[in-house]
């Protein structure tokens, strides 16, 4: 496994909550990023060996920031996925009150999952953009700060920062998850477990009636179950999208090669990221129609027929043609 990681920092975000549950990370070198872009350059560029950015929320959807970074510049895989539950706290410097509270930072994701807990108990609160949960927290700090309270994760505010927690649980949704993605550079693929996804970036060959339905049947019609699957600009031009998409199953496995096969035909530009171990473990159905053997044995039929055809034609070529 990696020696040295890098995370989008500073120390105290989930990430690094997320990324101190891969073995072995506890005793690396971990190397906070102010960004995500910041984090895969780190990757890129061989200052670290793999990096752990989030991509999906439970609440919010898939991280547009890591969505883009990822699909884009060298090559990079996803090796590892990690879920981490997330329950916030309203934190603010000693001595503040929570009716002394007008404005609060954190990250967009973090204040999204919170704004109906903020309305009903900060009327009017003003929202400041934060780069992390953590720095905001931690930003509470300076001497000019410009916000009176942060919306951050319980460890930053209690152990990181020293500041006192005015609110606990602040968060809309109980259940919130976020997943993470580890990411390092092209690397042979971690094997099979039965439960398993793929990730691939697809752009839109042509923007057109059935495009998308095209993109689409290349997994319908192999068996292949889409967990998830979002659209975002390449920002070439207006109306010229990529498509991230998460597959049940493994590369290895035939109808997932052979749905990754079709895409390659009908988009070129497909980026395949990876094939990696789901988080939850839980196992992927395979209908017995799209099984690897059943994808052999319509192989061996199909050589078995053509087979036949070759020999018809060879034991025909020397008979006499009819007078």
């Amino acid at each position: 496994m990696p020696c040295a990681y890098t995370f989008l920092g500073p120390e105290g975000t989930f990430t690094e909550a997320a990324l101190l549950q891969v073995p072995g990370a506890a005793q690396a070198v971990r190397l906070p990023a102010s960004n995500v872009n910041a984090a895969l350059d780190k990757v890129r560029d061989g200052s670290a060996d793999a990096a752990m950015v989030p991509i999906e929320n439970s609440v919010e959807g898939g991280v547009t920031a890591t969505l883009d970074a990822i699909a884009t510049g060298p090559e990079l895989r996803i090796i590892r996925e990690v879920l981490v539950p997330i329950s916030f706290v309203l934190a603010a410097r000693p001595g503040v009150q929570l009716e002394d509270v007008r404005r609060v930072s954190t990250h967009g994701h973090a204040w999204a999952q919170c704004r109906l807990w903020m309305d009903q108990h900060i009327l009017g609160a003003e929202y400041v953009p934060g780069s992390s949960t953590a720095a905001a927290a931690l930003g509470l700090l300076d001497a000019d700060c410009r916000y009176d309270a942060a919306i951050c994760a319980p460890l930053v505010a209690r152990e990181h920062a020293g500041l006192s927690v005015l609110a606990e649980d602040i968060g809309d949704n109980p259940g919130a998850v976020t997943r993470f993605i580890l990411v390092s550079r092209p690397a042979p693929l971690p094997e099979r477990t039965g439960a398993d996804k793929t990730t691939v970036v697809v752009p839109l060959p042509e923007d057109r009636p059935g495009a998308l339905m095209e993109i689409l049947d290349q997994f319908a019609s192999r068996g292949v179950n889409l967990s998830r699957i979002e659209s975002r600009p390449t920002g070439q031009y207006l109306g010229h999208y990529f498509f991230s998409i998460d597959a049940d199953g493994h590369a290895r496995e035939a109808r997932v090669a052979d749905a990754l096969a079709g895409l390659h035909r009908i988009s070129p530009g497909t980026r395949f990221l990876g094939s990696y171990a789901r988080a939850d473990r839980h196992a992927t159905p395979v209908p017995a129609h799209t099984s690897d053997a059943a994808f052999a044995a319509a192989r061996t039929w199909v050589e078995s027929v053509l087979a036949e055809e070759s020999a018809a034609g060879e034991s025909g070529s020397g008979a006499s043609p009819k007078a």
